[in-house]
């Protein structure tokens, strides 16, 4: 049932529908038993499937947008999950087996087509299957950021394959005087986990924790490590988060530490600088940082470069 589809008759009793405001809504309700139709959006789940350097893509072969390309992508069953639906949906539409890497975006379609919904996306990678095309497809291909069909369907899909060939360019790299601004390297994990502690929230981390921390940078799916480069030495770092909301992309700077030789250069405000540019890139909104993990020092930092004072303290970024 589409949003605008006209209901007769009462689906709980049969009674002839009438239209009445409730909660501030023109809405459909039952005159005899009080039912009210409520039009919520309904819940789907799309996969970016990273294969060969590019995404797979599906070419429609139903209405609408027939002959255009998009994600695998559909609605949830009733009885599955949403990482459970994304899983199936792929299978059907490019028989590929994935595995999901990270939540990459949630986003809403109140304008259709058909029922306005909301569709959560994922970024996989295939673990078994072969690449062909669903019954309901025309064809299924690989496309590399650089080489994107011009016709894709629906707003919703163009919006996240947009953010994820942003998160695909070239490495990160910001030069400042004196200093150079880029994505982290594997080569780079012990210098990382060196400064890690310097950080007062970190200051007894256990030797379990130090661990699980190399773990995670080095999968490093829904973060960005940035390090500071005096002399081709790693002299401080930033971690950005990033965290999908209904209205946007959020970034989070989880840590920040510079060694304390090199304190007092300008390095942290440059690593703040290209954590700004590095969210923008990726298409955050708002970058956020939590003061009452650092000392008094670092609270007076982050207030010199325009976060708020106290708690989770946002930056807008547009």
């Amino acid at each position: 049932m589409g949003n605008n589809d006209k209901v007769t008759y009462c689906p709980r009793c049969g009674t002839a529908m009438e239209t009445a405001e409730v909660s501030g809504r023109m809405r459909e309700v039952c005159p005899a038993c009080g039912f009210i139709l409520y039009r919520n959006p309904v819940p789907g789940a799309g996969v970016l499937v990273e294969m060969g350097g590019g995404i797979v893509l599906v070419k429609r072969g139903q209405p609408p947008f027939v002959g255009w390309w998009a994600l695998p992508a559909g609605y949830i069953e009733a009885d599955e999950s949403v990482e459970q639906a994304a899983v199936r949906e792929c299978k059907e539409e490019t028989g590929l087996d994935v595995e999901l890497l990270e939540l990459f975006g949630v986003y809403s379609f109140p304008e259709g087509p058909g029922q306005s919904g909301i569709i959560i996306f994922y970024r996989a990678r295939p673990v078994g299957g072969e690449l062909r095309a669903g019954d309901d497809a025309q064809d299924v291909g690989v496309f590399p950021p650089d080489g994107l069909p011009e016709k894709l369907a629906f707003r919703t899909h163009r919006e996240v394959i947009a953010r994820w060939v942003r998160s695909r360019s070239p490495e990160f790299r910001v030069e400042m005087p004196g200093v150079v601004i880029r994505e982290a390297r594997a080569e780079d994990e012990a210098r990382v986990l060196e400064l890690l502690p310097l950080i007062p929230a970190n200051a007894n981390m256990s030797p379990a924790e130090i661990q699980a921390a190399a773990q995670r940078f080095r999968e490093s799916l829904a973060m960005d490590v940035l390090v500071a480069e005096v002399d081709g030495k790693v002299v401080g770092l930033l971690v950005l988060s990033f965290v999908p909301a209904l209205s946007g992309l959020r970034a989070l700077i989880d840590d920040l530490a510079v060694d304390p030789v090199y304190r007092r250069q300008g390095i942290g405000a440059a690593l703040v600088e290209a954590a700004v540019q590095r969210a923008d890139r990726r298409g955050a909104t708002h970058l956020l940082v939590d003061t009452s993990r650092g000392d008094p020092a670092a609270r007076d930092f982050y207030q010199a470069c325009g976060f708020e004072a106290g708690g989770i303290a946002p930056l807008r970024i547009r």
